[in-house]
This record gives C-alpha cells, structure tokens and sequence, in this order.
C-alpha cells in the first residue's frame, strides 16, 4: 500500500482510524438522536474514502492538501444524506460524491484551454456553410469542398471543428462498482504496455471459453459489462452471496488453467 499513500500537511494517514460495518450503523443511529459527536467520528472514521479517491491525483499538478478539504466536505455531504434503510455501505454511497466534489473543484479552478478567436470564427463559417449545403442539396458537403468554398486546407477544417469539442478529463470516473470508481487514466497504456500483454490476453480470452457457462457468464457481465453481484444476482434469481462463490470459483479455475 506504500505507493498509494497520499502526503497531507498535518494529517498523519497511517493513523487514521477505520470504522466497521457495525461501528458505523451503531453511530448513524446516534446521529438521528442528535449526537453531533457521532457525525465527527463517523467523518474521522472515513477520511481513508477520501484518500482513496486522492491517489488518483497523486502525482498531478494540484495541491493535495486542498483536494483533501474539498474530499472531506463531499465526505460529510455524504454522510448528512445516507440512510441506513438504503442497505448499502457508505462507501458505495460516499465514493461517488466525493469524487464529483474533487472534480469539480480542479474543473473551477483550472486554466481553460484557449482557442483563439479566429479559430472559432472559421469553425462557425465551416458549420454556417455545410447548414446552407445541406437545405440547397439536400446533402452534407465534403470536406473538399467544404475547403474549395472557404479556401483553406483540410487541416484548418478539422483544426477549427475540434476547437469546438469539449475537452474530456483524464480524471472523469467511467465506471463505478459500489467501490473506488476507475478513472480513464487508469485505464491508458502505451504501446509497449499492450505488445507486453498481448500473449497473456490471449491465454486469458482461451481460459475464460474454457469455464462453465455461468461462470463465463458472470464474470462477462462482472469484469466486461460493468455490472455489480446485486444485478447479476436479481438477473439469475439467485443470492448476491451465490454471485460472489460463483465468481471466485470461476477466477480460481481461471488462474489455474492459465499457470
């Protein structure tokens, strides 16, 4: 765990305390009673939710101590709205809106990439005359002659059409799973990354046909589809603990075939 740690000015994150399941409900019923000393443990006892989300940034240019401040008060939004009967753990709750509120915060406090006025302009004269095009021909024009109408390159085309298009984050959740959500740029790799995996993707893909057909199944719609035990167990009208043998049985036969 040594690598994911995460430095914060004051706070010493190997000390901070962990709540269990039954810590945690016996203090959210104390918080219905009032006891604001209840919500302040159920915070401290938290904060690692916050630092699981802030490894992801880690190595960034931001302050660390002030995504932890922004962390936090996603931690206690989340706490002053979770309700035991949702029967969910508070991180599956907790995870989701304290990332939103560390993005948010970079997203406010970030430079904007600009995009000088001249681009734009050509990009509306592009989209001005493919509009004209389309109601006179009753079809879309090229990009030739989208090039030959306004005397510019094809690369000026496709520069000033990008300039419209919103930038995407690398640090935008893609998929969540009750859990730490998986960001996209945990999911980049270079190219000398994908030649190293490819003969072991290979032997992975020949493994997984070789299982059983619920076992191929679930993990297909665990590791592929994205979707969690409680759905694949409503799905196959069995119990979320049945999901959870099956799936750990399949992976089980899965590295034994691939040793």
């Amino acid at each position: 765990m040594a690598k994911y740690k995460v430095e914060i000015t004051g706070v010493n994150t190997n000390e901070l305390k962990v709540l269990s399941q039954e810590e945690q409900i016996h203090l959210f019923e104390e918080m219905k009673k009032g006891n604001e000393n209840a919500k302040e443990e159920l915070i401290n006892g938290n904060l690692k939710l916050v630092l699981s989300v802030l490894r992801h940034y880690r190595n960034r240019n931001v302050n660390l101590d002030d995504l932890f401040q922004v962390g936090v008060m996603g931690l206690i939004k989340a706490i002053d709205n979770f309700d035991l009967s949702y029967n969910l753990k508070l991180s599956t709750y907790a995870i989701p809106l304290i990332s939103g509120e560390v993005r948010r915060y970079i997203r406010d406090n970030q430079s904007s990439l600009r995009v000088s006025r001249g681009i734009k302009d050509l990009a509306y004269q592009i989209l001005g005359f493919k509009e004209e095009y389309l109601q006179k021909n009753g079809t879309e024009p090229t990009v030739e002659q989208i090039a030959d109408h306004l005397h510019i390159s094809l690369y000026q085309i496709s520069n000033a059409l990008d300039s419209l298009k919103e930038p995407v984050s690398i640090f935008e959740p893609i998929y969540n799973d009750g859990g730490e959500p998986i960001f996209l740029a945990d999911q980049l790799a270079d190219e000398k990354e994908q030649n190293e995996n490819r003969d072991q993707m290979i032997l992975l893909k020949k493994s997984l046909m070789k299982l059983k057909e619920r076992e191929k199944n679930i993990l297909i719609d665990r590791y592929i589809m994205g979707k969690t035990q409680i759905e694949i167990a409503s799905m196959l009208s069995i119990s979320q603990a049945q999901v959870s043998r099956i799936e750990k049985s399949a992976i089980r036969n899965m590295k034994r075939m691939m040793k």
